[in-house]
């Protein structure tokens, strides 16, 4: 893992354009999640959930993630791949320019990230950090989610 100091300014900047990793460790997306996904946000889409229909009737013979399970999954997965040290009062999410899916998740894959560091800005009372973040799966040939993160922090 990649340590990133915040304390040196210059020393950050000098990071923009950065890609940190290699990747991440790998994290199983278990069906148990994906129900438990599906219980908190109301989506029980048979793709999701219906592990017999989607082994007769989707084209992943499985069930797949939603793809806001695999996004919500990147503060955790960002904290696998880079260690930031800030002194910071509080860091917040502060949203995403673009996300994609470019490929499922089946149930029972395993994800990880990387991440390259495109902008830090100084806003009021902290920075604003944009991210370019990748998350793959094993075996895959595509990322499953490709996203522009950005998180404020403030001093």
């Amino acid at each position: 893992m990649q340590e990133i100091r915040f304390d040196d300014l210059d020393a950050l900047r000098a990071k923009v354009s950065d890609e940190y990793g290699p990747w991440g460790p790998e994290l199983e997306v278990t069906q148990d999640m994906i129900n438990k996904f599906a219980e908190l946000t109301g989506d029980h889409q048979w793709i999701h959930v219906d592990v017999e229909r989607a082994k007769a009737e989707s084209p992943y013979g499985t069930t797949i993630a939603h793809g806001f399970l695999t996004l919500s999954l990147l503060s955790y997965l960002m904290s696998q791949t880079v260690s930031l040290k800030l002194p910071v009062r509080m860091g917040i999410n502060y949203g995403l320019n673009k996300v994609r899916f470019p490929a499922a998740v089946p149930a029972g894959s395993k994800i990880r990230a990387r991440a390259a560091l495109q902008s830090l800005e100084e806003i009021t009372g902290g920075r604003q950090l944009i991210w370019n973040v990748t998350v793959e799966r094993e075996g895959g040939d595509k990322p499953c989610c490709v996203a522009e993160w950005l998180v404020r922090y403030y001093v």
